[in-house]
């Protein structure tokens, strides 16, 4: 058999546990960093140099665009230039120095992508200012929360989201000063606001505040915050992460050098679709490497329906998702099979076939069948738009029959990635043409260095034949620090090294697989965050159960949960609703089932959890989680993997009933 091509090498040796420390498997770096790690281009050093560069280069160039709506019908894609953009930063740079908001101040943005939003970014980045991503998943009052916690002078708001800010007012009032929309305001808006001592501009009268003035641009560097992003945390407040000029970069040097490695570099005539959040680290990169080589950016209609419609109208070349908007690609062509009657499926599984196993024996996509290419497969690119020719998944796992799958029918490359707020997002990627990298996220990219440390409770060796254990990341795209938490800093950056709460296997080739996570904190497949223990503790103030174990994975958008019911409260709802049986009979009944769930989501209401942690199934077992079955430690805490291989037929029947 052919040696496997390992795509990392080894810089540092492994360490032996130690006082107390766990053992460390070897360091490992990319073989695209032979020759040390990429860097920017010369000139660039921070945020505002790659986009004040490709002004210069590209002056001329459409830089962003949005569909034009007549008569209730969106129409093409019209464009501004990056001159066009540029000149319009330097507006709104102007009238946020006039409203005495300046260097090292804080500017929030809240709303949806649009170009408003990235001209506002800009103009933070122009002036030093550090620009504060405001987004209400992480729950009603995170708006609140991050306003303070950051002291946010200045906000620009999408019109839909005015009401929604307008209701976090009265506790910010003391660092908000100045609201601007990104389109109109009402006067009824206006005078709200106003009657709390603060400011109030629509986006028009806004860019003439700064007309008559011309201030001077910060002088900046590549250690100076441009952003802070804030993050789902453990205990409920979100945690701000501080992100340098050099973590951006830096990362952006490094997706240049592995798409240059494997030939499919970004350049001027490349498009990109703006859907995924920019208040989200994935997004908000990726949009930066774009301007970096004076692409065009093109802004979705903000519905999740017609996005298929935008992309259509748009033609990306470039395609980044989260796995839910894969596996509804995915499933939607799987509908269009099933309807397709015997011939179509026929000719469709045939092809599919003969094409993945081309592919299996390292024939690169565009050549494992370009006859099947042209006579099967070339509706599924034309409904992506017809020029997309890599897709990237990111922010949770994307199952591997939905990659494979992909990888085949869609014409292009299929990659996955990983990374964190933390680590400025990409830290890995898998690479095309490299059918054994499906189900794992890649060899790390060329601009970190990557070892796994063992988690000993847990069973995971860094040194054993196959390492596994949590991944630690050291390089210049690491975040800075968490904003006024240095208690939570010093838990996770230890000597350099970034310890993520993942837990990894490498794979012979050097790519990675995720396989668990450290800590109890998993996320959904929409991306977001659940801190199991956290909800477990709110759950229990429900007087109808005595003990709850909640469960979620990566590939499920929901939560589900085992509860032992209280025998009581059981019995006496039982009577109060003459439903007869005993215990047991009781936990099995649907309607009991029902009502342990209300009063689960009563107390989810009252302690206004987020929708994502509301549990949408529940399992009611009359035993309590007990030492016997192995479902406890001695001191009482939960065994979770031993308590899902328990339960797992029982969390699967929730999911399929559920969903």
């Amino acid at each position: 058999m052919a040696e496997t091509k390992k795509y990392i090498y080894e810089i540092e040796s492994s360490k032996p546990q130690q006082e107390g420390k766990p053992s460390v498997g070897l360091v490992y770096r990319s073989i695209f960093a032979k020759n040390g790690f990429p860097q920017p281009p010369p000139g660039i050093e921070t945020c505002w140099d790659i986009f004040s560069m490709s002004v210069k280069k590209y002056p001329n160039n459409p830089m962003l665009g949005h569909r034009k709506i007549v008569d209730g019908k969106a129409g093409d894609y019209v464009w501004l230039t990056y001159k066009v953009v540029y000149d319009i930063v330097m507006k709104v740079g102007n009238s946020i120095r006039h409203c005495g908001v300046g260097e090292g101040s804080r500017c929030g943005i809240y709303g949806a992508n649009c170009a408003e939003w990235i001209m506002s970014m800009q103009a933070c980045n122009a002036h030093g200012i550090r620009c504060v991503p405001l987004y209400d998943t992480l729950g009603s009052g995170a708006v609140e929360y991050i306003i303070c916690h950051a002291e946010i002078s200045i906000v620009f708001v999408e019109e839909k989201k005015i009401s929604e800010l307008v209701k976090a007012l009265p506790n910010t009032s003391n660092y908000l000063k100045t609201l601007v929309s990104f389109g109109k305001i009402t006067p009824t808006q206006k005078e709200e606001v106003e009657k709390l001592g603060l400011q109030m501009y629509s986006w028009d009268e806004f860019l003439q505040l700064g007309d008559d003035k011309n201030y001077e641009l910060a002088k900046k560097s590549k250690s100076d915050i441009c952003t802070i992003m804030y993050t789902s945390g453990t205990t409920g407040e979100p945690k701000g992460v501080l992100i340098s000029n050099e973590s951006i970069i830096t990362l952006i040097a490094g997706v240049d050098c592995l798409l240059e490695n494997v030939n499919e570099q970004l350049g001027p005539d490349d498009v990109y679709l703006s859907y995924l959040p920019l208040a989200h680290i994935f997004d908000r990169v990726i949009e930066e490497a774009f301007i970096s080589h004076g692409a065009r950016i093109g802004f979705w209609r903000g519905d999740v329906k017609l996005l298929l419609e935008d992309i259509g109208a748009l033609k990306p070349t470039v395609f980044c998702a989260v796995p839910r908007v894969l596996e509804r690609i995915y499933s939607g062509l799987q509908e269009k099979l099933r309807a397709g009657g015997l011939l179509k499926r026929t000719l469709f599984g045939f092809a599919y076939s003969r094409k993945l196993n081309n592919m299996k024996k390292g024939t690169k996509h565009s050549e494992a069948s370009p006859m099947f290419d042209k006579l099967v497969f070339s509706k599924v690119k034309e409904s992506l738009g017809g020029k997309v020719r890599l897709i990237l998944s990111g922010a949770a796992p994307l199952a591997s029959h939905v990659e494979t799958f992909l990888r085949v029918v869609a014409c292009c490359y299929v990659l996955q990635g990983y990374g964190l707020t933390e680590t400025c997002a990409g830290t890995f990627v898998s690479l095309p043409n490299e059918l054994q990298m499906i189900g794992t996220v890649g060899p790390p990219l060329a601009n970190v260095d990557v070892c796994l440390e063992s988690v000993p409770e847990m069973g995971y060796d860094a040194l054993a034949n196959t390492p596994r254990g949590e991944i630690c990341i050291r390089g210049k795209t690491l975040f800075s620090g968490y904003h006024k938490r240095e208690d939570l800093t010093k838990e996770v950056l230890i000597d350099g090294w970034f310890h993520t709460g993942d837990v990894g296997e490498w794979q012979p080739d050097g790519s990675l697989k995720i396989i668990d996570r450290k800590k109890n904190i998993f996320k959904l497949s929409q991306g977001e965050y659940v801190a199991v223990e956290n909800l477990e503790n709110i759950y229990g103030l429900c007087s109808a159960v005595d003990s709850i174990w909640i469960y979620g994975n990566s590939f499920q958008s929901f939560l589900v949960a085992v509860a032992n019911p209280n025998q009581g409260a059981l019995t006496r709802w039982a009577e109060a609703n003459e439903i007869n049986g005993d215990f047991n009979a009781l936990c099995e009944n649907p309607k009991a089932k029902e009502f342990i769930l209300e009063e689960l989501k009563r107390i989810g209401k009252e302690k206004k959890l987020k929708g994502f942690e509301f549990i949408k199934a529940v399992h009611l077992d009359p035993v309590p989680f007990d030492l016997e079955r192995d479902l406890l430690t001695p001191t009482f805490k939960k065994k979770r993997p031993q308590m899902l291989k328990y339960y797992q037929s029982i969390i699967d029947d929730m999911y399929k009933t559920a969903s």
